[in-house]
């Protein structure tokens, strides 16, 4: 105890800053959470899960805008899907074979995960990495969401996923100590 004091002070002196409280909860391992968020909910319950797991926010941006009123965007969302599209995404993850844990993260939209999910997934090999899913739902269709996630990574090890009623952010810290992300 008194060692890590020390060096939490030390850090702290040498303005160094760190969450310990996710660093002494995280798994071994470098954790990414990877979301895709339209009216902030998603972003919301990613950035809760990064805090708590010590994780590196990756933000799945298109590079054409969802338009930013509900109704056409939904009108979008449901064209994507019935082409089968796959929206393009602004940035690329850095560093991708660092990462041993990825979350991703969506809403439900149209009864499933927003196709720009099957872009994200498409793009990187998940060989050899664990996958844990999450999405923010209003009122139904989180267990067909998460499958989807979990579909569209075959090649991967897959934990239990959560699903967080809009924002909420109840039931996380215990659902990440269940599969053991944290301790």
């Amino acid at each position: 105890m008194k060692l890590k004091s020390l060096l939490l002070a030390a850090l702290a002196f040498a303005g160094i800053s760190m969450d310990i409280h996710a660093q002494d909860n995280v798994q071994a391992g470098r954790i990414l959470v990877a979301y895709f968020s339209w009216g902030g909910n998603t972003r919301h319950v990613a950035e809760y899960i990064a805090r708590q797991t010590g994780g590196t926010l990756f933000r799945i941006e298109p590079e054409k805008p969802y338009p930013s009123e509900y109704v056409p965007c939904t009108e979008v969302a449901k064209a994507e899907k019935e082409q089968n599209a796959r929206p393009a995404i602004r940035d690329r993850v850095e560093d991708w074979g660092s990462y041993d844990t990825v979350f991703i993260g969506c809403p439900v939209w149209w009864w499933t995960a927003p196709m720009i999910i099957n872009t994200f997934a498409e793009s990187y090999d998940f060989t050899g990495k664990t996958i844990i899913p999450f999405c923010t739902y209003a009122e139904t269709y989180r267990d067909e969401t998460l499958a989807r996630i979990v579909e569209l990574t075959p090649d991967a090890r897959h934990l239990k996923g959560f699903g967080a009623v809009d924002r909420n952010t109840d039931g996380i810290t215990e659902w990440l100590k269940e599969i053991e992300i944290i301790k």
